[in-house]
């Protein structure tokens, strides 16, 4: 769950999509979809295909923009949450909703 700084891009369903991330549950899949399509973003989803009975569902999130790089786009703080909010990394890999504290007063 944490930001892939590599650029990711391929194919998806015969379109052209940079990945955002791979292998997901459905709740985090949830999270990004919801997230990236209030950013203005044509978000494309691929359920994963089951390796074995009882292995939950996984899923692929990407994006048709292929500038789309995750890193990049949350440190130039050019995402926003819902309510408005700039989105900071904590909000990215789901650790917390508050969206202001700065990454030097992250306390571990």
């Amino acid at each position: 769950m944490s930001i892939q700084a590599k650029h990711q891009f391929g194919e998806l369903d015969g379109t052209r999509v940079t990945f955002v991330e791979k292998k997901i549950s459905e709740e985090r899949k949830n999270f990004l979809q919801a997230l990236l399509e209030h950013n203005g973003f044509d978000v494309r989803i691929k359920e994963e295909p089951i390796k074995k009975e009882g292995d939950p569902l996984l899923y692929t999130v990407a994006v048709t923009d292929m500038t789309f790089n995750p890193v990049i786009w949350i440190y130039q703080r050019r995402l926003r949450t819902p309510d408005g909010h700039i989105v900071t990394p904590a909000f990215w890999e789901q650790k917390g909703e508050i969206t202001k504290p700065q990454y030097w007063e992250e306390k571990s």
